[in-house]
């Protein structure tokens, strides 16, 4: 039933959007031609400028793997990611971005667990080497501090080399991140409500989900964009039944980052997304992969995982609307199961999630703007497990549901100050409320 719901709700919000959008069509296609031909004067007074002047610097460049660009006009999105790389400033360019955000969490039935946190900060560089080859690479910390006696952590979240085989066609190779769900690939502060990720998206989808591989993507003329790839996957032996990770979010405990990554085994995905009409986004993806990776007398040498997604969203005016839904599955774990007999946290077979979200922007001074928001998520990280004998069986986890409700605060486009009260329909210990600001450049 929860699946059924939330997959309804995604294929309403497409249908409900469709009359409304038509009549916006004209006078949106109109404006965005209007500011085509802005940009492509613009361009070309850089360039004289550039030439004049010597300089290879642009004045402003790309947060990670995309420029950026502002969102339709009068969308509540902040900004978008365009994979096209021909839309360079200049060649042989390096660019220079970043993002950041500090986090309060109150738990409104124990205040002695209050915590403040300098989650994360990121740089990111991007460098054109001619008009159709760039590299990207982004660098990240988390929890202010690094040292083998701290919880911080340094990490290269993207790594790639992107070139442009055709006019919206292009190759990745590296460390890419997976274009499954919403967040993964667009996780700056300012893009998303709510001072934290949201569950289903960390949790189910584990944020931020990046594998090696070789990926092709490219899009059309009515609206379709497309990505898929072969990549390295998950290691099914770095399973922890001892420890809790695995119960919190299955693919995240498992995962290798690139990380002298077990590389026996490939993985597949695929992901799409339709924009043919202004302001709506329908799409979903899937991402399939052997984890066993050839370890020696492993107890699930058949083991594999696969994740599949679909999403929807709906922005006019003042209006954000979203939907999602995942569902994961791990096979072949019985025996290796049998083996954890007595441990806390055994491999879940199945696990899923999803959530409805609205936003409204209420108020909008030049760049400044509010947007209240409420979100409602269900997700379980254990919904199953494999057939185990009599007198042994497992039970699945109970499912959460959780209730996110706050504000956003845009200063401008770029810097975002958050407030939220999250509830818990099972764990009411984590009942909190959440304060935090973030930025991107």
């Amino acid at each position: 039933m929860q699946r059924a719901t939330f997959a309804l709700a995604a294929l309403a919000l497409g249908a409900s959007a469709i009359p409304s959008a038509h009549a916006e069509d004209a006078a949106l296609k109109a404006e965005v031609a209007e500011l085509r031909a802005q940009l492509a004067e613009l361009r070309g007074e850089i360039v004289e400028l550039r030439q004049m002047h010597g300089s290879a610097t642009p004045a402003a460049g790309p947060i990670a793997a995309a420029e950026r660009t502002p969102a339709d006009a009068g969308s509540m999105a902040v900004v978008e990611r365009r994979p096209n790389v021909a839309e360079a400033e200049s060649t042989d360019a390096t660019t220079i971005g970043g993002y950041g955000e500090i986090s309060y969490n109150h738990p409104t039935r124990d205040a002695s667990a209050s915590q403040a946190d300098l989650r994360r900060a990121v740089l990111a560089f991007t460098h054109r080497f001619d008009d159709s080859t760039r590299v990207v690479g982004e660098f990240e910390w988390e929890h202010a501090v690094v040292s083998a006696d701290d919880s911080g952590e340094a990490e290269v979240e993207q790594l790639y080399v992107e070139h442009e085989l055709h006019p919206g066609l292009g190759v990745r190779a590296g460390l890419i991140l997976m274009p499954l769900g919403t967040l993964n690939e667009r996780h700056e502060p300012p893009t998303f409500y709510g001072v934290e990720r949201n569950f289903v998206e960390t949790a189910i989808i584990p944020s931020t989900w990046r594998e090696g591989g070789v990926a092709l993507y490219g899009n059309t003329q009515s609206g379709w964009n497309w990505n898929v790839g072969i990549t390295t996957g998950f290691d099914l032996a770095k399973w922890d039944a001892a420890s809790s990770e695995g119960r919190e979010s299955p693919l995240r405990s498992i995962h290798q980052e690139l990380q002298l990554a077990k590389a026996r085994d490939p993985s597949f995905y695929a992901a799409t997304n339709w924009q043919g009409i202004p302001g709506l986004t329908l799409g979903g993806g899937v991402f399939t992969g052997a984890a066993s990776q050839g370890t020696a007398d492993f107890l699930a040498d058949s083991a594999r995982v696969t994740l599949a997604d679909i999403h929807a969203r709906w922005q006019s005016g003042p209006i954000d609307l979203s939907a999602l839904y995942a569902r994961g599955r791990i096979s072949d774990t019985g025996d290796l199961n049998l083996s954890f007999v007595g441990n806390p946290t055994p491999v879940p077979e199945a696990f899923w999630g999803g959530y409805v979200q609205g936003a409204w922007r209420i108020w909008q001074r030049d760049e400044a703007s509010v947007a209240p928001f409420l979100r409602y998520e269900s997700f379980n990280t254990a919904a199953s497990y494999a057939p185990m004998p009599q007198g042994l069986e497992v039970p699945a986890a109970q499912t959460e549901h959780v209730w996110t409700a706050g504000a956003n605060y845009w200063l401008n486009q770029s810097v975002v100050f958050k407030a939220d009260y999250q509830r818990f329909d099972i764990d009411r210990a984590q009942d909190r409320v959440d304060l935090g600001m973030g930025y991107m450049f």
